[in-house]
Formats: C-alpha cells, structure tokens, sequence
C-alpha cells in the first residue's frame, strides 16, 4: 500500500514460499517475503523499511507523520508471536492461550481508535497500515469470535480499511511468477 500511495512502480512477482525460485533467494538469502530489489542491487526485505523506502521518496499523504515506531515494535513483536500461534497452533508447542494473549494486546488499539479515527490522528497513517496485516490476519482466524469481542472502535477502523480502494488495489492476485513471465507492475 505505501508503493502505491507513494507512487512507486515496481515489477511484482508472486512466489510461493513452499517453492521458493532461485531467484528470490540469490536476491536475499533469508528468502522471505517481501523482497524489494532496487535497481543499484540493494535489497530490503522487511515490510517495514519497505514503506519507509517508498515514503521517504515520495510521501503525498503525509504517512511519515503518523509513524509510531513503539506501536509497530510492539505489534511486529510480542503480538506478532502471539498471532502466529493463534492462526497455527499445530506449528508451536506450548499451553499459553495466545489469542487471549493476542487480544489483551489489542486493547491499546481500541483506546486509540475510541477517541480518534486512526492511530495516531484524524488520517490514516504508516501505523495503521503497518498493524493492519496483523489485526487483519487476527481477525481472520475466527471472524465471528472477533467481532464478538468488546472492540468496536478496533473493528470499524479495519472494516474500513479493509473495504478501501487501496487496500482493494494491494490486494490483487497473481498466479505464482516463473522464470521467463512477462513483467507485472504494480504502479498508482
């Protein structure tokens, strides 16, 4: 979402991690995804410094201001622990009840979110859209448990997000990228 609002084009690539193509990882090593290749060869490949990438070439709605590095940290750590846990459970040993844990880690986005529209102001912002793969993917797990929890404000602001245009052109499918396929761009 921040390539696009930020205008960048890129070539997209889908891969399927099961099958990880040479390819992605000759370019990093680690071989997750995302990966952005610039062209002088560097490489980043963490979704965070991605955004930050792309904003700081080109922020037109201003997503830099709303950039609360303790939030994230928070979320793409100990909630992001709790949320993979949750969403695969025969994956981790252990008798922790991370959803209960992953939950009570919400309750700081509702606050917000019950006396502003975003996270950190009137307009969406690099945190809300930084946290929203994660409350998205929590909420996805069980969707009914989720919007029977006491969040209000925490669900109207990711039905919102997640029914806007952006979002929707993010989104897109792609069938997995081999060798040889013509180029996909994402661009604004």
């Amino acid at each position: 979402m921040a390539l696009l609002v930020s205008g960048q084009v890129c070539e997209l690539r889908e891969v399927v991690l099961r099958d990880k193509p040479a390819e992605l990882i000759d370019a990093s090593p680690k071989a997750t995804v995302p990966v952005l290749l610039l062209p002088d060869g560097q490489v980043i490949d963490e979704s965070l410094e991605i955004m930050r990438w792309a904003l700081g070439r080109n922020d037109p709605e201003h997503w830099l201001d709303g950039d609360d590095a303790g939030l994230i940290a928070a979320n793409d750590g100990p909630f992001k622990h709790h949320l993979d846990r949750a969403k695969y459970p025969d994956r981790y040993d252990g008798s922790d009840d991370h959803r209960a844990l992953a939950l009570a880690m919400l309750a700081p986005l509702e606050s917000r979110l019950a006396e502003r529209a975003y996270l950190c102001g009137d307009r969406p912002a690099l945190t809300d859209f930084a946290l929203l793969p994660f409350v998205r993917q929590f909420a996805a797990i069980d969707r009914p448990w989720f919007d029977a929890q006491t969040l209000p404000a925490l669900r109207r602001w990711l039905d919102h997000l997640l029914s806007t245009a952006l979002f929707s052109a993010a989104m897109v499918r792609l069938p997995a990228w081999k060798p040889g396929d013509p180029p996909t761009f994402l661009s604004a």
